[in-house]
């Protein structure tokens, strides 16, 4: 007969064999994810094909977030990043400015000479900021600092763009267009914030941009009074009502999770989980599956890719301030892709509640997979 302490122990043993058994499902449909994604990539561009351009950076990202968590995949995972590296800049389909170098900081004694951050700039600001951020990413992988000193001098053309309309600061969408959106800033502020705790010596240089930004941010009133963020600005710099997109409700939150760790501010997570909870209460149904309002038929090329930048950065937070819901959200959304949102080719859809709404492309499927690679570690 067992004692009360055998009882115990058998109920553990049997809770921490659940919870392997769920955690190795996550790993396994994740990694089968990853080897239907790269039948996407395209050796000879750097790319993956039926992805735009900043589309691409995205799937570059999640890649490098599944090598952290799953050391099975770091060799093609390593083999992508140096090959997008040499191949992917004659893609860009609208290649930047030069940037000109700060040479206070003298960043250009500090950056390998194959190392071009010109060549990934194009004519939208957001565009840059995606591939600032995964090249961060691919940099968290590898340590290889040529990936950290690309993101660098990408954010470094970025500041260029600061201050021209609305309270003197912010960056516009692109060179030739003034309209202020949220994306634009977020990433802004996520590239200095994710920066400044990788750049030891010049901590102090991200950490003042990054407030900066959210100071600003907080000041023109993007989140709406539900706080959900807005799509951008009006002529007159005030909140355009706009859209509620997922992936405004997402990058916003990595960036204060690694503003929070290089400059400790308590007002940093909690304005992240108002955003979040309130994020989720918008976006997600009944079964705490994460939705955008286009679905299914009105989210190409762009709006197809917006969820998982959401769980990308929600699972962040979770690590950072853990709460059920974000959790119950992020389990729900990968059990339901995998059971309602995949066709026979394992290809993954924009609607993840399902049925299945073709076409499943590099996008659609690049989205839906960082919600299982998030559950890997929720």
């Amino acid at each position: 007969m067992f004692s009360s302490h055998g009882r115990l122990a058998s109920s553990l043993t049997v809770l921490l064999l659940a919870g392997a058994t769920v955690a190795d499902n996550a790993r396994s449909r994740a990694e089968d994810a990853f080897k239907t994604l790269q039948g996407w990539y395209n050796p000879s561009t750097g790319l993956w094909d039926t992805a735009g351009w900043w589309n691409c950076a995205n799937v570059m990202t999640v890649v490098a977030d599944l090598a952290l968590v799953e050391p099975s995949v770091m060799d093609n995972a390593s083999y992508v990043f140096n090959n997008t590296l040499i191949m992917a800049p004659p893609q860009n389909p609208h290649p930047g400015p030069e940037v000109k170098v700060n040479s206070a900081r003298d960043l250009s004694a500090r950056v390998n000479q194959a190392v071009n951050a010109s060549q990934w700039l194009d004519s939208a600001y957001d565009d840059d900021g995606w591939w600032a951020l995964a090249w961060i990413a691919a940099y968290d992988v590898t340590e290889d600092n040529q990936y950290l000193q690309l993101a660098e001098g990408i954010f470094d053309g970025l500041t260029k763009a600061w201050g021209t309309r609305c309270s003197n600061g912010g960056i516009p969408w692109n060179p030739s267009n003034d309209y202020v959106n949220a994306i634009t800033n977020e990433l802004f502020l996520s590239t200095a914030a994710h920066l400044a705790n990788r750049v030891p010596s010049q901590k102090d240089y991200y950490v003042d941009w990054a407030q900066r930004e959210w100071n600003w941010f907080l000041a023109q009133g993007f989140i709406g009074e539900n706080n959900t963020i807005n799509d951008g600005l009006l002529d007159n710099c005030q909140n355009n009502g706009a859209t509620v997109w997922s992936y405004n409700q997402g990058v916003v939150l990595g960036g204060l999770v690694e503003l929070n760790k290089a400059a400790p501010n308590e007002t940093y997570l909690e304005t992240a989980n108002t955003i979040a909870k309130a994020a989720i209460e918008t976006l997600t149904d009944s079964n705490k599956v994460l939705h955008d309002s286009c679905e299914p038929d009105n989210c190409e090329p762009d709006a197809t890719q917006f969820k998982g930048v959401f769980i990308r950065n929600l699972e962040m937070l979770q690590r950072a301030s853990p709460h059920d819901i974000y959790k119950e959200v992020i389990i729900n959304s990968a059990d339901s892709i995998w059971n309602n949102d995949r066709n026979g080719q394992g290809q993954l859809g924009v609607d993840w509640a399902g049925p299945l709404h073709n076409p499943a492309d590099a996008t659609t499927h690049s989205c839906a997979m960082e919600a299982l690679v998030a559950a890997i570690s929720v």
